[in-house]
């Protein structure tokens, strides 16, 4: 079960961007709670009225997972190009989601009609690879696409793919993710 020190640190370093005297003690964290500095990937989300208003993340641990959800939180309130950057005003509006993955583990199949049966709705996250393109969905998607064939679908366009890509035989990943969310206005300051 995911902490909420990740919603805190996500808060806190977006409030940092519009007050400098928010600050947390990095060191002090990863005392409390040592899994923080262990390497994490993640993906911060944040909904303006259950609308998508900012995501931004990590597909590959490469930093500790403190570092990772301080910089996608800032980086999903103010840098994801779909965007404006994030207004002060709008904070009480604003849900945030801090969703950590696992490693992604390749996904054999043998051709589309395999790759539906072996997609699991609700549960997996994937990632699609195919000459120098890249798309991800988080399994939270599945909300908005129900079915694997519009999930898979959707994920090619995203990559700046055609669906018929699949007849190529992309490299495809799979992973899960633990997630936490809260309203801005409820996550407890570090």
């Amino acid at each position: 079960m995911l902490d909420s020190i990740l919603l805190r640190i996500a808060k806190n370093s977006i409030l940092h961007e519009f007050n400098s005297s928010y600050t947390f003690d990095k060191n002090k964290l990863i005392e409390e709670y040592p899994f923080l500095k262990k390497e994490g990937a993640s993906f911060v989300t944040l909904k303006y009225d259950d609308h998508l208003r900012g995501c931004i993340g990590s597909i590959i641990a490469h930093r500790p997972l403190l570092d990772d959800v301080s910089s996608n939180a800032v980086s999903a309130a103010f840098k994801d190009p779909r965007f404006h950057r994030l207004n002060e005003n709008e904070l009480s509006h604003i849900l945030v989601e801090v969703s950590v993955l696992s490693e992604p583990k390749l996904l054999e199949y043998e051709d589309f009609d395999d790759l539906l049966k072996k997609v699991e709705p609700d549960i997996d996250g994937l990632i699609l690879k195919h000459n120098g393109h890249q798309g991800t969905f988080l399994p939270q998607v599945w909300e908005q696409l129900r079915s694997p064939k519009e999930f898979l679908g959707h994920l090619s366009m995203k990559a700046g793919l055609n669906p018929s890509v699949y007849a190529e035989h992309p490299t495809i990943y799979k992973y899960r993710v633990e997630a936490i969310e809260s309203k801005f206005d409820e996550i407890l300051e570090l």
